[in-house]
């Protein structure tokens, strides 16, 4: 009997996998055993063949070689990950091997890793599929005693085919045209311009807003605030006189009670995550960006096993997940947790639909945890705080939904109307669990309210008027821009389209996003500022000169609704990507046609000196560079190093900068000081301070070679 190979995504994957299975023999690239060889992809180990290799001369940016369209895809093996691919391959042609077993992702995505390595690796033989949404050892099992044919994803992973190529030849020709057309490197592609457009659009929305003073009447009781609202419910008066004149009119007077409103109402606990949802709430909690989140859950679902597979966009659960609930519970019932675990009798629980559904459930259910024990102790404080957001969503499911009275009174001032608003909560279910981030907003105007009838009054005590100004469109921050995404059908016309974007989930995929909004990060288009994305004027530029129908959602829509009918076998993959070709050619031409320009904000009047051009002023990752504005040309120079030194006045990080003096750290206060005087100062230091010190500028010190600073440093530490 020969081997079975089985194919993981990551190595850490691979080796729980191969524990459970029993492999145990570690190797370069592989753990071997008795029956199963368990390998790695290291994430992507092919990918689509870069253009040069269809004709070497596009390895230069040039109008006249587009559009780039191969009759054939090609593909090639990541250079980086070379080494790995081939272990694989030669696993896969081994004659020992019998069949290969693909563990990657469960999803379109993880399809694609696998396929494309089965493809350039010409294996012919047979192949199963393991499909898990958690990676704990019970789940493991119950996926290799459940292995699903090979053949029944042919029209996924055809789907995946479908929607890389089609972004190759969009994002490709569409970014070569805008910079061959403007002379500045701009990126372009179906995700990541309508994102781009949106958040130019709101900066747009905010620069235009013209502020106007409002004014807010209160009537004081001895136990109670009134509100003044007129006639239409409006609460903001922007007439100051007639405020002023509100105000006088019921000074000394009392309110009478005309309606007395009391209702019985319930709050629903929140459903269950999905990775946008729990990326929104831990960038509003924990001001955590999406893809910080990303890689806090993976974290979770891969080292620690506690949490169910994170890449998913469903919030529901499917049925035969309820029979695991008390392994999960119990798993989850430490510290804080166990008094609420305690509390569920799931003798009577019963699935709500709102949490339980067959039908909505997509290629893998909500996030919630797994039946492995929780040891908080082996979390770092980020793991704990995502790890507490997701067991508070699942075990607000069980303790019921929210029950409280609210009282509303309606009351009367000659004829100025008056109202107040109260609560009294007789069951909080879910919320002795947790409240939501904008729960605050939400109870600002309820009050505990005595017993009231219709035609109680009450005496004024006092007035306040309260001046306002209404306030711009804020602008995004990482959870609006994903809430966003995940919702672009507001941004498009066309019932059709809402209703794809719907079925799809916006623009995007859970895993996706976060990559997303860092492109915009690193390319220079967007910034953060104070956990808001700020467009910047290369930005805002680079949407005014691109195609005007790359820059909504309803490309997504259409894109989606032919990958759903593929991945079910009912479109045909070379039609899509015949009109993808088309429509590449489309938006080269309208770039080559524009009569747009372009403008570098951050031109200097230095020269290149390997080809005359002038230079740019670019922030890097590492500091400040200087960039050759000719796109052809590869010339940069760095200016400035970021440096985790603190400045001594203000305790900022100083950056490192090259002068005619030498080396020098500098500070946005203003402090400076000379490379050698602060390793001056650092002699007299702590041990420490001298070797955390040391241990900081390891980097700055191989990046400008200080050798002076370094063996002062290694001299003092060696004194101590």
């Amino acid at each position: 009997m020969g081997k079975i190979v089985v194919l993981a995504e990551k190595p850490s994957v691979a080796r729980e996998l191969a524990r459970v299975l029993g492999s145990t023999k570690r190797a370069d690239g592989y753990i071997d055993g008795s029956t199963y060889t368990v390998t790695w992809a290291l994430g992507h180990l092919v990918t689509l063949a870069t253009p040069d290799k269809y004709n070497k001369d596009y390895e230069k940016w040039r109008m006249e070689h587009l559009p780039i369209l191969p009759e054939k895809i090609k593909l090639e093996v990541i250079k980086e990950t070379s080494k790995q691919f081939k272990i694989v391959k030669e696993l896969l042609k081994k004659e020992t091997t019998d069949s290969l077993i693909i563990a990657t992702d469960a999803g379109r995505e993880g399809e694609l890793v696998a396929r494309w390595i089965v493809e350039k690796a010409a294996f012919k033989k047979p192949i199963k599929r393991l499909w898990i949404s958690s990676q704990t050892d019970k789940a493991i099992k119950d996926g290799f005693k459940n292995l699903k044919d090979g053949k029944e994803y042919e029209s996924l992973y055809k789907s995946g085919v479908c929607r890389a190529h089609a972004d190759w030849i969009v994002g490709l020709n569409v970014t070569r045209a805008l910079t061959c057309k403007f002379g500045a490197k701009l990126s372009a592609g179906r995700v990541q311009t309508p994102t781009l457009y949106m958040i130019v659009n709101r900066e747009k929305e905010i620069e235009q807003f013209s502020s106007k003073p409002f004014y807010t009447v209160e009537a004081i009781t001895r136990n109670l605030k009134f509100k003044y609202r007129d006639k239409s419910g409006q609460v903001r008066i922007y007439d100051k006189d007639k405020a002023t004149s509100i105000i006088e009119s019921i000074k000394g007077k009392a309110l009478t009670a005309k309606e007395v409103k009391k209702e019985k109402k319930r709050d629903l606990a929140p459903q269950l995550y999905d990775l946008t949802e729990l990326q929104r709430d831990a960038n509003k909690i924990y001001k955590y960006s999406a893809k910080q989140t990303l890689s806090i859950m993976q974290s979770l679902y891969e080292r620690h096993k506690i949490v169910s597979y994170p890449r998913t966009d469903s919030k529901y659960l499917s049925e035969d997940i309820v029979d695991s609930f008390k392994e999960r519970l119990d798993a989850i019932s430490i510290n804080e947790y166990a008094k609420i675990v305690k509390s569920i009798d799931l003798s009577n629980f019963k699935a709500d639909k709102r949490f339980v559904d067959n039908l909505k459930v997509s290629d893998h259910h909500a996030i919630i945890p797994t039946e492995q024990s929780v040891n908080k102790f082996a979390l770092s404080e980020e793991e704990r705080n995502i790890f507490d957001l997701v067991a508070k969503r699942f075990l607000g499911m069980f303790v019921g939904p929210c029950e409280y009275q609210s009282t509303t009174v309606v009351c009367e001032c000659g004829e100025s109307e008056f109202y107040a608003k109260g609560k009294i909560v007789t069951n909080a279910g879910w919320r002795n669990v947790f409240n939501t981030v904008d729960d605050q907003e939400q109870e600002d105007e309820d009050q505990t309210m005595p017993e009231i009838n219709e035609g109680d009054t009450f005496k004024i005590s006092d007035t306040k008027l309260t001046e306002g100004h209404t306030q711009p469109p804020s602008r995004y921050t990482e959870a609006s821009i994903l809430y966003a995404m995940e919702n672009a059908g507001k941004f498009v016309e066309g019932k059709e389209f809402k209703e794809v974007l719907k079925e799809v989930s916006g623009i995007g995929t859970p895993a996706t996003r976060a990559d997303i909004i860092e492109k915009l990060v690193d390319s220079g288009s967007v910034e953060r500022v104070n956990n808001t994305l700020v467009p910047t004027k290369k930005g805002i530029q680079l949407i005014d000169i691109v195609p005007s129908d790359l820059k909504s959602p309803e490309l997504t829509a259409k894109w989606e609704d032919k990958l759903i009918k593929i991945s079910k076998g009912s479109e045909n993959p070379k039609e899509f990507i015949k009109q993808m070709e088309s429509y590449s050619l489309s938006l080269v031409e309208a770039v080559k046609g524009s009569a747009k320009t372009y403008k570098h904000e951050n031109i200097t009047k230095e020269i290149c000196p390997e080809c005359g051009a002038f230079l740019l002023d670019v922030n890097g990752k590492k500091g400040k560079m200087l960039v050759c504005s000719n796109t052809e040309c590869k010339y940069r120079k760095n200016v400035s190093f970021n440096t985790n030194n603190r400045c001594p006045t203000c305790h900022k990080k100083m950056i490192l900068t090259e002068s005619k003096n030498g080396k020098v750290f500098r500070c946005t206060c203003g402090y400076s000081a000379k490379a050698d005087e602060k390793k001056e100062s650092k002699k007299n230091s702590s041990y420490s301070d001298v070797k955390s010190y040391m241990n900081k500028s390891k980097k700055e010190e191989q990046e400008f070679k200080n050798n002076a600073l370094f063996e002062a440093l290694n001299a003092a530490l060696g004194k101590k």
